[in-house]
């Protein structure tokens, strides 16, 4: 039975209609459905119905102990086509005050950054699958988005990256 990828997430978060504006501001995603404690997010160049749905659990929720005192998701990663789209997340997430981490990977470029519950994501490039070679490192040390930019080129489509208004292989 194979999967073809992830359709989309569902996130408990204290004010659905606030982190629903966060992601639209931010990552440009569509307001798709808004019910009075949920909205269903459509990202910028989807053909899903939705991609991330917000369930508004109330302000007196706590933080998410996953990873410190318990089991559970990370985070999420937003794939962007061309680095100079990871630079103009870059500089989004900055302004929003919400970039948190810079990494490269060897294989993806990856910006790290919290929505307003601390709930993390990523936004990556990934290295197109012609142009990594056995000497690709699969590691984590600080991105140079600039010299990345630089090496492939701020255009280059990434890996997985599908044309907009090409369906899905």
């Amino acid at each position: 039975m194979p999967i073809r990828g992830l359709n989309h997430a569902v996130l408990f978060v204290r004010d659905a209609r606030r982190s629903a504006r966060f992601y639209r501001e931010v990552l440009g995603f569509r307001e798709k459905v808004a019910l009075p404690n949920a909205v269903f997010l459509q990202a910028p160049d989807s053909d899903n119905d939705h991609d991330l749905g917000l369930f508004g659990i109330g302000d007196q929720a706590g933080a998410s102990p996953a990873g410190r005192a318990a089991v559970g998701l990370y985070h999420l990663a937003w794939e962007v086509p061309t680095l100079a789209d990871l630079r103009d997340h870059r500089t989004r997430l900055a302004e929003a005050g919400a970039l948190v981490g810079a990494s490269d990977h060897g294989t993806t470029k990856a910006l790290y950054a919290k929505d307003p519950d601390g709930l993390e994501f990523e936004v990556s490039w990934l290295v197109p699958h012609e142009l990594i070679g056995d000497e690709t490192e699969v590691t984590t040390r600080p991105l140079d988005l600039d010299a990345e930019i630089e090496r492939y080129g701020a255009d280059r489509v990434g890996a997985l990256t599908r044309v907009p208004g090409t369906a899905r292989a």
